[in-house]
């Protein structure tokens, strides 16, 4: 019973995922307030985001695999896939303002038009699946945003 309550935490990161309609919105959101509260200003890419995003990816997983028994494959309440594919948008970016809105933005195009393959990823078994089209939408996310920085658009 116990695990049970701890997957389900996991999965609608911290209840999130109960808001219902726009919940992966608000989970990338609740996400990027997290991320600029605790690195404003930094640049050097430092290890704790990259391990901390990894476990977030993982845990995802697993909690995934978990809740599915229940509410069925990839039910509107598991967000931890926004989570994670928000974390790796903005890994080893500049933690600012119009940086950190820039990744907003290009995550939740990716993740919901789903383009160059993610839709593919979708189909993949149990957390697996769950994870792998916000990790593919966080990855094109983060390059269209590393393009941003190099040739300094902002």
């Amino acid at each position: 019973m116990e695990t049970v309550i701890f997957h389900k935490i996991i999965s609608t990161s911290l209840g999130i995922g109960y808001i219902g309609k726009g919940a992966g919105t608000y989970a990338a959101i609740f996400t990027c307030l997290l991320w600029y509260f605790f690195l404003a200003g930094q640049y050097d890419p430092k290890l704790a985001p990259a391990l901390i995003t990894l476990l977030i990816t993982l845990q995802g997983i697993r909690s995934s695999n978990e809740v599915e028994v229940l509410w069925g494959k990839d039910h509107n309440r598991v967000v931890i896939d926004e989570v994670a594919g928000m974390c790796i948008s903005l890994l080893f970016v500049p933690v600012t303002i119009e940086y950190v809105v820039t990744g907003l933005i290009l995550f939740r195009f990716f993740d919901i038009l789903k383009p160059l393959g993610i839709r593919k990823l979708e189909k993949w078994p149990g957390g697996w699946g769950v994870m792998a089209d916000d990790v593919l939408s966080g990855i094109y996310a983060n390059i269209v945003l590393q393009i941003i920085i190099f040739f300094n658009i902002f």
